[in-house]
């Protein structure tokens, strides 16, 4: 009898085969109970002790799940979270291969960086504004090692959020220059609208999601650190990336930031 540290195992297995071998693989919600997304982070868990065994470096958070819509549409009443890795971040103006990440797609967003560690175990929003060194503009390319974007929830809390990679933008801010919430947002590709939303799409403040991830990774073990990256979750809907494109996103008192895909 296949019992459920085997499921969650086998789940892993093949997410990870799919990320070394970049051929995506069937979706892994068939493995787990339904809604149970404690199996779903036990998969993420073990993907990420294996990365962080092969000499990846954590350099914080994603936040996933963070549109209202969204939730209701995969049935949760809560967002997800995955791991961002050093090799992740990609500097702005450099170019991102397209197999560098399976099934991309784009979606603009605020970088938090931390300047204290969020560890306590009653954490406050207060705690979260004052831990906060600064904040930037950011691109998440988001992908799926789960074949054609065919992911409910379970599939994506296992594939570590749907993570890819991320570029920040170069203008930090502090929480006193600019707003969260009310920040407008537009990313365009090739001059045109893609995606247009703002802070309050990002579960009413993307603030709010940031404290939700701070009490959530005290409460797994894996509390935020100085230095860490937040990523809060999107401001506006994604945009799949094809080769050659360029995307730039302009965030209301935080800048612009652009993310470039080579041709090859």
């Amino acid at each position: 009898m296949t019992t459920l540290k085997d499921s969650i195992a086998q789940a892993a297995d093949l997410l990870w085969a799919a990320s070394q071998s970049g051929t995506p693989c069937d979706p892994v919600r068939t493995l787990l109970a339904d809604g149970d997304l404690d199996a779903a982070y036990a998969v993420q868990e073990i993907n990420t002790k294996r990365s962080l065994d092969a000499g990846r470096r954590l350099v914080g958070r994603k936040i996933g799940l963070t549109s209202k819509a969204v939730q209701a549409q995969l049935g949760v009443g809560q967002p997800d979270y995955g791991m961002l890795f050093a090799d992740m971040a990609v500097a702005e103006g450099e170019d991102i291969a397209l197999s560098a990440v399976l099934q991309p797609k784009v979606e603009a967003e605020i970088a938090f960086i931390l300047g204290d560690d969020l560890d306590d175990e009653h954490l406050t929003p207060a705690d979260v504004m004052n831990a906060i060194d600064y904040a930037v503009a950011a691109i998440e390319v988001v992908g799926s090692r789960v074949a054609k974007w065919d992911i409910r929830i379970l599939d994506t809390i296992a594939d570590n959020a749907s993570s890819g990679l991320y570029v920040l933008g170069s203008e930090p801010r502090t929480l006193g220059e600019f707003d969260p919430r009310l920040c407008g947002m537009v990313m365009e590709k090739k001059g045109e609208p893609v995606s247009v939303g703002a802070g309050a799409a990002c579960l009413g403040n993307p603030l709010t999601a940031a404290l939700w991830l701070a009490k959530t990774m005290v409460r797994v073990g894996r509390p935020l650190r100085a230095g860490d990256t937040i990523l809060s979750g999107a401001l506006g809907p994604m945009a799949p990336a094809a080769p050659g494109d360029v995307f730039e996103a302009r965030i209301n008192g935080l800048g612009s930031v652009r993310a470039s895909f080579g041709r090859e």
